[in-house]
């Protein structure tokens, strides 16, 4: 069993945001921002912003710079220079080769059909791998995945809202992928490898991240490195019943007129309770009451709908 140790002696906080620029700057997203910033600040940490531009195919031009410019705006005070994982490949590759040489990777050359077909049972985020590479290719595919080797015991963690999480990665996921075979680094070994080169302490983000938290933390062992802190945040859901997101319209998108409004129902959101006076307050201001109040406690572990009508 990998579980988190505590120490007894605590590293300074270190937090950090990290969107994906594809689209403009939404309540969803402002729910992270807002989170994890409080969090951070009121421990007199510190809060890094990273890009994580990661699958450029998906990357919309000029939506990174308006989301910085317009979190500036707001007031979201952030420390160091912005990160941007389209100028890390290097490094990612760096760390697949140590994993590699340390025996922790295999190609796979198995399709998503092949795994489809041969998966002893569907787990939370699709069929579970069921190892077929492991011992060399043999799938039908030309293109090669890297994956990572797991192993059959469970990876316990505390998250500082939901309590302890566990999740066996054989059993749940099976071994899984740091390096696509379409030649992108898989979110996984990139957000790890940030978050260490970066000193981060805590992780706060949306509970639909929650299930990779053991993947993270298994990479996190096989590297010797101890995982930071996890907090995980309820997510904001549109009337269709899922997460609300860019690709839902325009609804929920975050603009300078109405970005007042919208981090007082973040606040509300998350069970703060703001005065309705401060309702209609400069962001800035909003954002001073928030670091004055804000407690993890009143925070509600469930997603709830949001409507913008």
């Amino acid at each position: 069993m990998y579980k988190d140790q505590n120490s007894n002696s605590k590293p300074p906080v270190i937090g950090r945001f990290a969107p994906s620029p594809t689209g403009p700057l939404h309540f969803g997203t402002l729910l992270a921002a807002l989170g994890s910033y409080l969090v951070a600040k009121q421990s007199s940490g510190r809060w890094l912003l990273r890009i994580e531009d990661l699958d450029q195919p998906r990357v919309v031009a000029g939506s990174a710079d308006a989301m910085l410019s317009l979190l500036d705006d707001l007031g979201f005070e952030w420390d160091g220079q912005v990160l941007y994982q389209s100028q890390r490949f290097e490094r990612y590759r760096d760390i697949l080769n140590l994993l590699g040489n340390n025996g922790y990777l295999f190609e796979c050359a198995c399709s998503r059909r092949e795994i489809l077909a041969s998966a002893p049972h569907s787990g939370d985020e699709g069929p579970v791998y069921p190892g077929t590479c492991r011992e060399g290719p043999k799938g039908q595919r030309a293109e090669r995945s890297i994956r990572l080797r797991v192993d059959d015991r469970p990876v316990v963690f505390e998250d500082k809202l939901y309590g302890e999480q566990q999740q066996n990665l054989q059993a749940e996921i099976g071994d899984f992928v740091l390096h696509r075979a379409d030649g992108v680094f898989a979110y996984q070994l990139a957000v790890v490898v940030d978050d260490i080169d970066s000193g981060v302490t805590q992780v706060v983000r949306g509970a639909d991240l929650l299930s990779s938290t053991p993947r993270q933390i298994y990479l996190y062992h096989c590297l010797g490195i101890r995982p930071p802190e996890y907090l995980h945040l309820p997510l904001a859901l549109g009337t269709h019943g899922k997460k609300l997101s860019k690709r839902h319209g325009p609804d929920g998108v975050i603009n300078r007129e109405n970005a007042s409004s919208m981090i007082w129902r973040a606040l509300d959101f998350f069970g703060q309770s703001p005065p309705e006076e401060i309702d209609g307050s400069p962001p800035a201001e909003l954002l001073m009451w928030a670091r004055e109040h804000f407690q993890v406690c009143r925070i509600p572990a469930h997603n709830r709908t949001v409507s913008f009508s």
